[in-house]
């Protein structure tokens, strides 16, 4: 069934989420993950309203040479089946692309790539394989790891510059699992620890921030796999 791209928000300048561009970020509604920790938990309300595609590019076209980069965030945006018409649009007035992933459709992320299409590949490790599902807010009996590893392959074998990135909650993150989500990504040129920080919209009130000294032991049994690892946003 064809699902055509919605815009449920816009950022119109953001010096962060697009790693060395000034870019914008837009958000898509709609995520096949329940992650209890999430920040844009309102992008999957039945009642949140939508910007006009029309409305989007007029900005896209009026900033072009002031902005480098637009990023597509969410919610998951690969649930869109005319993702690709969306960003060849954008590619044709000369932005390059970031997409934001969960890394569950990894067919659809490999058309994207394939089609040069995207420019820089941002996917969330949630945890490690054994408590992937919890963290994704999904029933165990009936979550696939291998989408997850397929994505993980595509991306780092792609020739695209890319980045992981964990959101840590100390509910959900000892030291055994962050090891495990690093060693689904041996390897990888760039990888995060972000500290969760609570806010209005995560659907889970009872999740809480760890300790910065918690935050730097799990980094320093990282580094053990992936040398470059970093704590974002400290």
């Amino acid at each position: 069934m064809e699902q055509y791209i919605k815009i449920s928000g816009i950022q119109k300048l953001t010096l962060l989420d697009y790693p060395e561009h000034t870019a914008c970020t837009l958000f898509v509604p709609g995520c096949n993950f329940k992650c209890p920790f999430c920040h844009n938990s309102e992008l999957l309300s039945a009642g949140v309203e939508f910007y006009d595609e029309a409305e989007i590019f007029a900005f896209l076209r009026k900033r072009v040479g002031v902005l480098e980069g637009v990023c597509v965030t969410g919610g998951e945006p690969t649930l869109y089946t005319d993702l690709g018409r969306f960003l060849g649009k954008i590619k044709d007035l000369g932005y390059a692309v970031k997409l934001d992933t969960n890394g569950f459709l990894p067919d659809r992320l490999k058309e994207l790539i394939d089609a040069g299409l995207v420019d820089y590949v941002a996917m969330d490790i949630k945890n490690s394989p054994e408590r992937y599902a919890e963290t994704a807010g999904l029933p165990a009996e009936r979550f696939d790891i291998a989408p997850i590893e397929q994505s993980i392959d595509i991306i780092m074998n792609s020739g695209k510059d890319y980045e992981f990135r964990t959101t840590v909650v100390t509910e959900l993150f000892d030291e055994r699992s962050i090891e495990g989500a690093a060693r689904m990504i041996i390897g990888a040129k760039k990888y995060f620890l972000q500290k969760f920080v609570m806010r209005d919209t995560v659907p889970s009130k009872t999740l809480t921030s760890p300790q910065s000294i918690v935050l730097s032991r799990y980094l320093d049994i990282v580094r053990r796999i992936i040398p470059t690892a970093e704590i974002r946003g400290e």
